[in-house]
Formats: C-alpha cells, structure tokens, sequence
C-alpha cells in the first residue's frame, strides 16, 4: 500500500513542481514586459541601449525654416506587438518590437497630407525565442507577407503646427495591411515636435480572425484572440 501511494503522488509532486517553477519564473526571476511607446520625456528613453537614435540619410535633425514638404522615418523608430497570454494559469503580457520601421509623411500647412509606416515584421523580437518562431512562422507568414503597413486615408488638419515641445492628439483614419489583408482602421496618434523632428506614437487594436491570422495560442501558452500594434516612429525632414 505505501508504494501505491508513492505511485499515485509523484506525477502530483511533478505537476505541484512544474507549476511552482513557472510561476517564479513568471512572477519572480522573468523581467516585466517593456513599458508602452510613450511621448513623455526624452523619445530616446523608449529605445533600448544598442539602439542608434541618428537621422536618416538625406533627412535634418535642425529645425527647418519651413515645416512644408516630405518628413521621413529616423533610426531609432520602433513598432512592435502587445498581446495577453495565459501561460500555465499565469497571466502574461507578451511584447515584440523592431526597430526596421519606414515611413514618410508630407506636411503643407498645419495640415498633414499623407503619411505611411511599414514594419519588417521578420525582424520582431520578443523574450521568448520559441514565441518569436511561431509569430514569425506559422501565425504571420513573414516569409510571405514580411511587412504590415499604415497608409493615411485622408488629411489630417492640425488647426496650428504645435510648438516645440508640446503634443498633439488627433484621430488618424488609415488603411492596415497584416497578413495580406487591407482593413479601414482609426487610431489616435500623439504627435511630439523636438526641434526639427517630429515623433509620432500611437496603438491599433487588432482582432486576429479579422486579418486571417491563425489563433496564436501554442503548447502551454493561451494568447487573447486580439491584440495592439504599437509604434513610436520619429520623423526628420527630408532634404532631397
């Protein structure tokens, strides 16, 4: 009788064992998730340490004497996904971000007259190397679809350019492409003047099925059907 015993409490010592050693994984010994892309203080406090924060080639970082014409994406942009999972009955808050992020905008006025950013998605990154191979494999098809874009659909009127250092929220009506598929999304954009660069931050909500995308959930991890695309893309004028 006592082996019996043993026999039928070891697999619950082993679960007892697994599910404590991943929630002190989880709660103790993995690092929070990276803070959301925010305007307040320096953009530069976003971006990681490796990360350059010079212009672009043919772009100015000095205040230009007319605001009028192209701007385009720095060095140093970011853009990335934020998602919930529920990883062994622990909740988790899942992060990826790049920093291949393109994009222009065209300013004539106080009115923003187009403007674009495209994401290389290959090259998202979270904390997890397991995670980042089933985002860029069997979930967004990188190999196929290697980019999701935002194309502004109608101007945006500013009223007034703001002043150096001050923000700016207005509602941005775009198209997203993700997956291979075009959907009508709106987002508020918080735009930020520095000098002669201008930061733009904002979040899309994304439902998956709605573009296609494949459940994301994988082995222990349950991920929410939906989730944000964020970005935090500064803009210097273009000198060409």
């Amino acid at each position: 009788m006592p082996r019996l015993k043993w026999i039928i409490a070891l697999p619950l010592v082993a679960v007892l064992l697994l599910l404590g050693g991943t929630w002190t994984y989880i709660n103790v010994l993995r690092d929070d998730a990276p803070a959301r892309l925010v305007l307040e203080g320096n953009v530069s406090d976003n971006l990681p340490a490796t990360t350059a924060t010079t212009t672009a080639a043919g772009a100015t970082a000095t205040a230009p004497a007319s605001f009028d014409g192209t701007w385009v994406a720095t060095t140093g942009s970011q853009a990335g996904y934020r998602v919930d999972e529920i990883l062994f009955g622990q909740n988790v808050e899942a992060v990826g971000r790049t920093s291949n992020v393109d994009g222009a905008l065209t300013i004539t006025g106080a009115t923003v007259e187009s403007a674009a950013i495209s994401i290389d998605l290959a090259s998202v990154e979270s904390d997890e190397s397991r995670r980042d191979n089933q985002f860029r494999g069997r979930i967004m098809n990188v190999a196929q679809y290697p980019t999701a874009t935002f194309t502004l659909k109608s101007p945006i009127d500013l009223g007034t350019l703001p002043a150096d250092g001050a923000t700016v929220t207005v509602p941005a009506t775009g198209e997203l492409t993700l997956h291979g598929t075009k959907k009508t999304a709106t987002v508020n954009v918080t735009a930020k003047r520095s000098g002669g660069t201008i930061a733009v931050q904002g979040a899309i909500p994304v439902v998956f099925a709605d573009y296609g995308i494949p459940s994301p959930s994988f082995g222990p991890a349950e991920v929410a059907d939906h989730g944000e695309i964020e970005f935090l893309v500064t803009f210097a004028k273009s000198n060409s």
